[in-house]
């Protein structure tokens, strides 16, 4: 597991890139995952010791000028939240289900790491960006109180402006746990079921 992880993203593609390339010449990181994602942004994820992560935020910043869109830096990530950004989900019965959903994909970070760090709850699934016209939401699972906490927390860890909303859904019913495992978009779920609802009529 990486110690610290940051991520960047940035309103331009030549930007991103030339700030990547800056980012990984200047610090021995142990990972840098970089790519495009909905609006037409470009994202560098580093992770690494937190020293190495630092000198790599600030090479990075220096590159992109103002193209830059967003910033979070998690020197002491959780283990879930590294799991989630590799695409970890949680499938079967959830007790309760929080959700935070956020305007950028730092944002999500943010407040997944935050939630899962103050409270004794999962990430069910973590999204960003891509589906979502740049937005992002994490789902944690567990008992009521430790869910409520969790959104709480991890709404609280999202800058302002940022927080489109944030819920607690105390018995989430079996058709809705259905629903969020696997793909998440409407239009792939609905084929999968053979059309939609109308389809069995």
């Amino acid at each position: 597991m990486h110690p610290a992880l940051a991520l960047l993203e940035f309103n331009s593609v030549a930007a991103g890139i030339v700030a990547g390339d800056a980012m990984a010449k200047r610090a021995p990181i142990s990972a840098l995952v970089a790519g495009t994602v909905q609006p037409g942004h470009y994202l560098v994820l580093v992770a690494g010791d937190t020293a190495s992560v630092e000198e790599a935020i600030d090479a990075g910043q220096g590159a992109s000028g103002e193209s830059m869109l967003d910033i979070v830096f998690l020197p002491d990530v959780h283990p879930g939240v590294v799991a989630a950004v590799r695409g970890t989900t949680i499938v079967g019965a959830i007790e309760a289900l929080g959700v935070v959903e956020t305007t950028s994909v730092a944002s999500i970070l943010e407040a997944a790491d935050g939630g899962v760090k103050g409270a004794d709850v999962v990430i069910v699934e973590l999204r960003m960006a891509d589906g979502l016209g740049g937005k992002g939401y994490v789902l944690f699972g567990g008992e009521v109180p430790d869910v409520e906490a969790a959104v709480e927390i991890g709404a609280g860890r999202v800058p302002q402006g940022h927080l489109v909303r944030a819920s607690v859904i105390p018995s989430l019913h079996p058709e809705m746990t259905e629903n969020l495992e696997g793909d998440a978009r409407f239009g792939p779920r609905a084929g999968r079921k053979g059309g939609g609802p109308d389809a069995a009529r």
